[in-house]
Parts: structure tokens; C-alpha cells; sequence
């Protein structure tokens, strides 16, 4: 029940464009340490971030100097909205640039900021030229716009460690990336990420909800992600399979319009299936590259949902075990060697056969 309170304030954020959900420095610190070697002499852009309250800059103006970075810049939004009922003068966009010099701060005040001319919308000219600057951006993206925000990372192909909502994954442009070993699903997930800092006029309801020692209002939706490109040790463990297809067939039902079998949990993928299998989209964070190949997302061959009996699983991403298929193929190679080498051996013995029957006849016509 709270989980789907959370969820649905989320969501309500997401339609409303309302999205203010801030990065805790505990959760920033769990994911980063994974990340270390990628910075080192590197430009970082936190692109959705004001400085002088951004736990992401924060990490990085106090790790400046373990990481070897050259360069961290934050960038902050703000709305410029005048009409008829509002004339009051509004707050331009600014950005605070930070390279470790004497005399530079580590928590920015308003009089250290540099405002840009516009809203400084990571979609505005003036972010995109910072962009162009830098080596990796870290940040939390608006939830609403986290399909435009990566697009835009990929358009100028940028390294990335960024927070999404876990459906992300679904989103057709994301999967892409995914299936195409563009990008990946960081460390932690879930309830991996402890939550989000909202604003005061955000209602804090449910047992997923706290007010931290610092009067912060925290929201726990268990439901978020890391989204990165830069390469981790987890994208190149094996899934331990223990499973197994052949005699538990029962428990492996078959799709109607796929030629597949339906997993429901990854623990349960049988280590001796060379065929597809339909997983859960939770697999992705468990998935290695190197032992599996991705084939499909959701659809079957009539390109509807996947179904069992009439009836449709939450959705489900195809993908077939790399290493199975190269052992059927190495399998196959040996068989045709020894095949060959059989036909070898029968083609000289045939020889040496004709070979003796000729010499015997030679030897009756020399008598």
C-alpha cells in the first residue's frame, strides 16, 4: 500500500511536470564508488542541478581531488513564465563551474553564480554549449523528461551516470540502447536507491515516507534506477544458473505467439535451454552481455503482447544464453570434423583395399 502511495505521487509528478525529486548524498556515494576510474583528468556536467544545494556537485567538489577531475560544472533551470496575471520580474537560469583553484567554493552563495540570458534548460543552446565541454554528465533528470534528457546525451555522444524512474526501461527508446549494448543498468536499483528529497508542498503519506535529522522531507518509491554507459564489474558477472529445462518442462510454460518459454523469476533460468526465453525486466540488472544475447521486447511474432493460454505476463524481455549457443556450435563443428575424418579414414582403407586387389592381380598375370 505504500509502496503504490509513492508510486502514484510519482506518477502524479510525472503528469504534472512537477518532477522535484533530489538525489540524497547517501545514494549518490553507494553508486559513485563504483565508478572511481572514469574520472580521472574528465570534465563533469551535472546539467539539471543548482549548485549551491546539489548533492551531486557537492560529491564532486568534495572528491575533486581523489577523483583527478579537471573540471565540475552544475546548471540550474528556472521557469520564466509571464502572462496576464503575472508580471513580476523572474530568475534567469545560472551555472557555477568549479576546478579546485584557490579561492573557488565548494557550496556556492547567489553572488557566486553565473546566471545564463535564458531559463537554462538542459535543452537550451546555452546548457547544450557547456555540454559540448564535457566529458561525462551525472545528474538527476527530470522524471518527465528523462527520454529527451538521454536522447540528447547520445546525440553528443557523452559518457553518463544518471537516476531514472525503473520503467524507463520500457520506454522503447531506452530498451534500444539497451539491447544495442549502448547503455546499461547501474549497481543499484530499487530499494537499492533510499529515496528522493522533496519540496514542502509535496504530501508525504505512507510508511515509504520520512523527515531525516536534517528536516529533510524524504520519499521512498523503490522504484529507480542508474541508467550509465561508463563499463562496472556487474555487467560482467555471470549469472549463477542452476536450473535446469529437461524434465521440469512443467515448469516452463510455452508462448502462443513466440516461440519461447516464460521464466518468472531470472534465479529461475535453466542452465540448459539454447532456445528463448522470456525474463522478467528485472533481469537487465543481472544481465551480462557476454553470457546473454537480448532478441526482442515484449511482442511476439504478431507483434502483440506475449501470452500463455490467453493470458499476458508483465512484460517480458526475449533473449537466448550466448554461451549455449556456442556450445552447440563448437558441438556441431567437432561432429562435422570427426565426420570428415571418418570419411577420411574410410576413403583409405576403401584405397588401400583396391591398392592390395590390384597387386594380386598384377602378380597373376606376371605367373
Amino acid at each position: 500500500m505504500a509502496r503504490n502511495a509513492t508510486n502514484k505521487l510519482l506518477q502524479k509528478a510525472k503528469k504534472s511536470k512537477s518532477d522535484e525529486f533530489y538525489t540524497q548524498l547517501s545514494d549518490i556515494e553507494s553508486e559513485l564508488q563504483h565508478y572511481k576510474s572514469h574520472f580521472k583528468n574528465k570534465v563533469v556536467y551535472c546539467n539539471c542541478d543548482d549548485p549551491r544545494i546539489s548533492n551531486f556537485f557537492h560529491y564532486f567538489t568534495l572528491n575533486f581531488k581523489e577523483l583527478g577531475l579537471k573540471k565540475v560544472i552544475a546548471s540550474c533551470y528556472r521557469e520564466q513564465k509571464r502572462d496576464l496575471f503575472n508580471n513580476e520580474e523572474f530568475e534567469n537560469g545560472f551555472f557555477y563551474e568549479y576546478t579546485g583553484a584557490e579561492g573557488e567554493k565548494t557550496k556556492p552563495s547567489s553572488t557566486d553564480i553565473i546566471h545564463f540570458k535564458g531559463d537554462g534548460d538542459f535543452r537550451s543552446a546555452e546548457s547544450i554549449e557547456i555540454l559540448k565541454q564535457a566529458d561525462i554528465v551525472v545528474t538527476n533528470p527530470p522524471f518527465s523528461l528523462f527520454r529527451e534528457h538521454v536522447a540528447q546525451l547520445v546525440k553528443y555522444d557523452k559518457k553518463f551516470l544518471i537516476i531514472g524512474n525503473i520503467n524507463a526501461i520500457t520506454y522503447k527508446e531506452i530498451f534500444k540502447l539497451i539491447k544495442e549494448d549502448k547503455a546499461w543498468l547501474g549497481i543499484n536499483l530499487g530499494r537499492g536507491i533510499s529515496g528522493f528529497i522533496v519540496p514542502e508542498h509535496y504530501e508525504l503519506y505512507g510508511t515509504e515516507t520520512r523527515i531525516d535529522n536534517s528536516g529533510n522531507r524524504i520519499v521512498s518509491p523503490n522504484n529507480a534506477l542508474w541508467l550509465t554507459n561508463l563499463d562496472t564489474f556487474k555487467r560482467h558477472e555471470d549469472i549463477i544458473l542452476t536450473k535446469r529445462y529437461f524434465g521440469n518442462e512443467i515448469e516452463y510454460p510455452k508462448y502462443d505467439n513466440y516461440d519461447g518459454i516464460n521464466i518468472n523469476k531470472t534465479k529461475d533460468i535453466p542452465l540448459d535451454y539454447d532456445g528463448v526465453m522470456g525474463v522478467p525486466i528485472t533481469f537487465l540488472h543481472k544481465f551480462n552481455p557476454d553470457q546473454f544475447e537480448i532478441i526482442k521486447f515484449r511482442k511476439g511474432n504478431d507483434e502483440k503482447d506475449l501470452s500463455i493460454n490467453g493470458k499476458c505476463p508483465y512484460f517480458r524481455i526475449l533473449i537466448r544464453n550466448k554461451r549455449l549457443q556456442i556450445d552447440t556450435k563448437n558441438l556441431i563443428e567437432k561432429e562435422k570434423c570427426q565426420q570428415v575424418t571418418k570419411a577420411i579414414r574410410n576413403a583409405g582403407k576403401m584405397l588401400n583395399t583396391n591398392i592390395i586387389k590390384t597387386n594380386k592381380i598384377s602378380s597373376k598375370l606376371k605367373v
